[in-house]
């Protein structure tokens, strides 16, 4: 797949489109900003960012969080805060898409997703792939998807 077929900045990784509306160079590396429609189920592995504080602004569908143990779900105009060093996950429940924006300070994770993207890394088949690229992001897999406990 060419990363750019779905529109610059737009890359499509199992199921999920990520298109990045504010680039880590568009803000003097402070922030970026991903706009993401995930289907339904989705969700990434338990996870850990070491460097970058993340914000959900869920748009539309509804998102099952884990943090720290903790589980909540949010909906349309609802947000969370992840701050740095804390675990957590989410995944997408209901039966419609979550579309979400990922709010990252500071900026940079987004590139991890094109480079997820480009190598059609699938879980859990490619995880060694996928954790080498996780730790240049300075991203620690911590334990399973919710729902694959």
């Amino acid at each position: 797949m060419n990363v750019h077929a779905l529109g610059a900045g737009t890359v499509e990784w199992l199921g999920v489109t990520y298109r990045t509306i504010l680039r880590r160079e568009d803000s003097e590396g402070r922030m970026s900003v991903v706009d993401s429609v995930s289907p339904v189920g989705s969700g990434p592995p338990r996870h850990i960012h070491h460097a970058e504080d993340e914000t959900f602004v869920v748009l539309s569908g509804e998102c099952e969080f884990w943090l720290d143990g903790e589980t909540f779900t949010k909906g349309p105009g609802e947000a969370v805060f992840v701050p740095r060093g804390r675990e957590h996950t989410f995944r997408v429940i209901g039966d419609i898409p979550s579309r979400h924006l990922v709010i990252l300070t500071p900026g940079g994770f987004e590139d991890f997703f094109v480079e997820m993207a480009r190598g059609k890394y699938g879980i859990p088949e490619d995880m060694p792939a996928i954790e080498e690229s996780a730790k240049r992001h300075n991203l620690t897999f911590t334990g399973p998807p919710l729902g694959a406990e």
